[in-house]
């Protein structure tokens, strides 16, 4: 039995999932340009570091009205052998682990997904429930026609040659830059003039050079939750996300060790955190209970956590700051520091102190 990773995402009110074969990053919704006369569904392009990505919006493809925008949506970019194309989704989720057997192509569409049954048969591959529907999408090339992929190229390879940027209209022709940013978001226009300023930055930001940017500077996290505090992992320590059914105890062994579980034939110790970070007791597990499998030098176990906000977020390590004074209900001596995530305080916590140095290992075994 073939299994192949899917990142799961939202888009409108269902849930969609991806092939991981086809993605490369993922980041926050920025400023984009839109042109007249582009294949249905294609919103806009924007600059990624010198190279024009065309955007999709899928509601639009799908053949039913597309929701407003917001500042937490984000763009997902695919790759498909020489084809890559961006992807709006309202929310990101984990990444699940999914076999080809559990797709069932014997779809049951809801009412709103039957506005356009051929655009269903070139995105939609099969539907699998774990526990949710899940619509899993096609390759991305599948989701144009070659006539529509052939003018989207053609647009992009057009932009480049301009030196297009996401803001060439003439700055000098005004004095007042709010005037500038009003005539601007022309995808996005109930935005507000401060969600405009933010959508230009992150747009300003995508458009700089790889030379430009320091990548080595930039780590990317699984961001999760413990009783309501953000913590993040680096992601290059998370192996998988999983949801827990059923945990064996282990006796006579620390609270913080929760039990053993079966994943797929692999028995995994699973422990909560809570007490060595947050001085609380470990919680029982209740029905679709979320664990995230860690890997650290050899030591694998699941960690329970209480939701997962983020699976792909880019955070540079030059706004990573010392962890407030005023939060002291966190142990920061497993933490590597503080950063803000959606204007909220988010713990990095050391994972390697933490697995190695925290009073996990019981006789050489977690």
């Amino acid at each position: 039995m073939k299994n192949n990773l899917y990142l799961t995402l939202s888009l409108n009110k269902y849930l969609y999932g991806i092939n991981t074969v086809y993605v490369e990053e993922v980041f926050n919704l920025p400023e984009l340009t839109t042109i007249s006369e582009v294949p249905h569904g294609i919103i806009g392009f924007v600059n990624l570091r010198g190279k024009i990505l065309p955007v999709i919006d899928l509601n639009l493809k799908l053949g039913y009205l597309s929701p407003d925008y917001r500042l937490t949506d984000s763009i997902v970019v695919l790759k498909c052998e020489d084809f890559q194309l961006g992807m709006i989704v309202n929310q990101i989720h984990e990444i699940r682990e999914l076999s080809f057997e559990k797709i069932s192509t014997d779809l049951n569409y809801p009412r709103e997904l039957l506005v356009d049954q051929q655009a269903n048969i070139n995105m939609i591959a099969g539907i699998v429930n774990f526990p949710d529907d899940i619509f899993i999408l096609n390759e991305p090339k599948q989701w144009l026609e070659d006539s529509e992929i052939k003018q989207v190229l053609s647009l992009s390879n057009y932009l480049q040659k301009e030196n297009y940027d996401n803001y060439n209209v003439d700055e000098t022709q005004t004095h007042d830059s709010e005037s500038l940013l009003l005539q601007k978001s022309i995808f996005y226009p109930n935005a507000t003039l401060e969600a405009r300023k933010v959508l230009k930055q992150r747009a300003d930001h995508l458009r700089l050079p790889t030379k430009n940017q320091d990548f080595q500077s930039f780590k990317t996290l699984a961001v999760i939750t413990l009783n309501d505090h953000l913590f993040g992992i680096d992601l290059e320590m998370v192996r998988e996300f999983v949801e827990i059914h059923q945990v064996t105890p282990i006796p006579c062994c620390p609270a913080h060790i929760i039990g053993n579980m079966n994943l797929r034939g692999e028995i995994l110790t699973v422990v909560d955190l809570r007490g060595l970070l947050l001085n609380l007791p470990p919680q029982g597990i209740v029905f679709g209970s979320k664990a995230i499998v860690i890997e650290v030098e050899g030591i694998v176990a699941g960690v329970i956590v209480g939701e997962i906000y983020d699976v792909m977020f880019s955070l540079n390590l030059q706004k990573v700051m010392a962890i407030p004074k005023t939060i002291n209900t966190i142990n920061e001596q497993y933490c590597q520091g503080a950063t803000l995530y959606n204007e909220k305080t988010m713990h990095i916590l050391d994972i390697p102190k933490i697995f190695l140095q925290g009073g996990l290992i019981v006789d050489e075994v977690i």
